[in-house]
């Protein structure tokens, strides 16, 4: 009896260890998975857009004191809470900078985005200076800078070499399982920013030297008067907010193919209240010139054109598909060739 409880224990044993290596090597294969090895083509020019411009050409785009007002009172909120916690553990801070000073830095990115379309103000001299003053919490000057080769993702969406939305080739490369693509979640922000200045870096303007003036100006005072912890919040909140945060989904769900059928994707969940409603985006692609606000009434205007698209409701959903999915990765973008009408 003993040696047969020992023989039976013996075989548990095996199969337990059986069963163990089994799940490594699932996990291993699930890793080392790679997707897709290539950009989806397209051809040159979107399609379907100038119908829906003259479907939808009866669209204005209004005007008012909107802009300046709340973009005013978020900065003024997110400036306060940094130098209230001038003083503050780590702990506290993160929590913080990823609970609430996230949400706010990410609010003021996208309301750049609004202002690098001129949305505020009919006279753009006034849509920068009020986008630099949007630029002051998120601690790095790259308002100006951003509307440079965000309106070329408007006009060149897609085109290799010149849309600097779409991850480089060596990214593609490198993020290539589930591993890789949370850190490269994470640190997305980083790419985005970077992206630009390494494959089509632009010769600084007198604008940007303006804007790099004013936020090292406000940098330099925070860090004079109340320290660097003060800084160093108003900078993780820019971070934690682009990276493994819901409002950062959108990144992900505008443009990266779920489906090779379509390449842009509009979000209509409830997040679009605090991002100027870009989670709209086959909308604002169509309508660049239309507010985030107002982009609502495009989509009932025209129902037929947008409510048999693919949409999403969740952003943290995207970004979970995103990682899970082995089928999904940088490489999850269209690409198409500058037509010479373009050019």
């Amino acid at each position: 009896m003993r040696r047969m409880a020992i023989f039976q224990e013996k075989e548990i044993w095996k199969l337990v260890g059986e069963l163990a290596i089994a799940l490594l090597l699932r996990f291993l294969v699930t890793l080392a998975y790679v997707m897709t090895t290539s950009f989806f083509v397209k051809g040159t020019l979107l399609s379907g857009v100038q119908v829906r411009r003259l479907t939808l050409g009866l669209v204005k785009s209004p005007k008012s004191s909107f802009y300046e007002k709340y973009i005013a009172v978020v900065v003024s909120l997110q400036l306060c809470t940094a130098i209230i916690l001038h003083d503050a553990g780590w702990l506290k801070m993160l929590a913080i900078a990823y609970f609430f000073g996230s949400f706010l830095n990410h609010n003021l990115f996208l309301a750049i985005h609004e202002l690098s379309h001129n949305l505020a103000f009919s006279t753009p001299v006034y849509n920068r200076w009020l986008g630099i003053f949007a630029n002051l919490p998120i601690g790095v000057p790259m308002s100006i800078t951003f509307q440079k080769y965000h309106l070329e993702h408007h006009r060149f969406q897609g085109v290799d070499g010149i849309d600097m939305d779409v991850p480089s080739c060596t990214e593609a490369q490198f993020v290539t399982n589930t591993i890789s693509k949370a850190i490269w979640v994470i640190f997305q922000l980083f790419f985005y920013a970077l992206r630009p200045l390494f494959l089509k870096p632009k010769p600084p303007g007198y604008w940007e030297f303006i804007n790099l003036a004013i936020q090292v100006a406000l940098d330099g005072i925070l860090l004079y008067f109340w320290g660097w912890k003060s800084f160093a919040y108003l900078i993780l909140s820019t971070f934690v907010g682009g990276g493994m945060h819901p409002m950062a989904g959108h990144f992900i769900s505008e443009h990266y193919v779920f489906n090779p059928e379509q390449e842009t994707y509009s979000y209509y969940g409830p997040l679009n209240l605090m991002t100027w409603c870009v989670g709209y985006h086959n909308e604002h692609h169509d309508f660049p010139r239309i507010p985030g606000n107002q982009l609502h009434k495009v989509k009932e205007i025209a129902p037929e054109y947008y409510e048999g698209l693919d949409s999403y409701k969740s952003w943290s959903q995207v970004i979970y598909m995103y990682i899970v999915d082995r089928s999904i990765g940088p490489f999850s973008r269209m690409k198409r060739k500058l037509s010479k009408k373009s050019a």
